[in-house]
């Protein structure tokens, strides 16, 4: 008989395990799959985002599929391993769904693994921030009048017909001290124009 260092250490040997399970109801070789198999897979489960306590329950479940449906398995198509850990991902997305339904997770957390993250890096924060700083900078050079309808063009986005009316200034003079403005900004933060 073969001892657990030599079917662990041997693929073939998992996979006669479950055979024997499935044409001789061996339990004998169900404990040894149990043994090997059943912390991998809570493992697993925890490692997916389930509670301490339904990672328990779902490993249990997933043996228990095994014991059950050991006849279907093909050792030709996929190895023990590979078989058990794809009832197990089964069995956590049925959960996942299930909890879905009833309304107690708002995402899955095997799902939630795949979303981006779209919130900024800590490098690009510090780099906007940066960049702010100069660019206030830059703005507190400009003149009063360039600094007015920068503002109001910018901040407040006025239309430049209205910055004309709000000025009380031709609309050509406000085109006139925005393309200066921009000008000037340009050449105090370093860019080409």
């Amino acid at each position: 008989m073969r001892t657990e260092d030599d079917t662990s250490s041997d693929r073939t040997g998992w996979d006669r395990l479950i055979v024997a399970i499935a044409t001789r109801q061996d339990r004998e070789a169900f404990k040894r799959l149990f043994e090997y198999f059943g912390p991998r897979v809570k493992t697993y489960m925890r490692r997916s985002g389930a509670t301490e306590a339904s990672a328990e329950e779902l490993a249990q479940d997933a043996m228990l599929t095994v014991w059950r449906k050991a006849a279907l398995f093909d050792p030709a198509s996929a190895g023990a391993s590979a078989w058990i850990f794809t009832i197990a991902r089964n069995l956590r997305i049925d959960a996942v769904r299930r909890e879905r339904r009833d309304g107690s997770a708002l995402a899955a957390p095997a799902e939630a693994e795949f979303q981006i993250d779209e919130s900024p890096q800590p490098d690009s924060s510090l780099a906007a921030t940066q960049s702010d700083k100069l660019v206030r900078a830059a703005i507190a050079e400009l003149s009063a009048d360039q600094m007015r309808v920068i503002e109001l063009s910018f901040f407040e986005e006025k239309a430049h017909a209205e910055i004309a009316k709000i000025l009380d200034i031709p609309l050509g003079t406000v085109k006139s001290r925005l393309r200066l403005a921009m000008n000037r900004l340009r050449n105090l933060l370093g860019e080409p124009s």
